[in-house]
């Protein structure tokens, strides 16, 4: 695969590339492929990051995910959401927990769980 400039990305390509490696996490854990859902997290890192880089509105471009087909690209927008958007992104979360799609409704109830007491703070 051809290494990817993200600096020279687009706001919406960063999007559309956060969820294109969202999607492959997904199916990467789906198939107990970790050290390519570790690599793939590594890359959605670096999405995430080019995205703070920009500011505030470049993050709040993750919104647009929230109501993705793919369950994984909701539960990780809504992650890295929280510290710009913390209502909206919550609300993302508890309708992912609430769903009971494993396991990203597990993950979302362990964010909120961290919200709740403290051991998880937002950025």
């Amino acid at each position: 695969m051809k290494r990817v400039k993200l600096s020279k990305m687009t706001v919406d390509e960063l999007v559309d590339r956060f969820a294109y490696l969202s999607i492959a996490q997904d199916k990467a854990e789906l198939y107990g492929e970790i050290s390519q859902y570790n690599r793939l997290f590594k890359e959605m890192t670096a999405v995430d990051q080019e995205l703070r880089a920009r500011g505030r509105k470049a993050r709040l471009a993750l919104l647009t995910l929230y109501d993705h087909p793919n369950m994984q690209v909701r539960v990780k927008a809504a992650i890295k959401t929280l510290g710009v958007a913390p209502e909206a992104a919550r609300k993302v979360l508890e309708a992912i927990r609430a769903s009971k799609w494993q396991p990203q409704a597990m993950d979302a109830g362990m964010i909120i769980r961290g919200l709740d007491n403290g051991e998880y703070k937002p950025d």
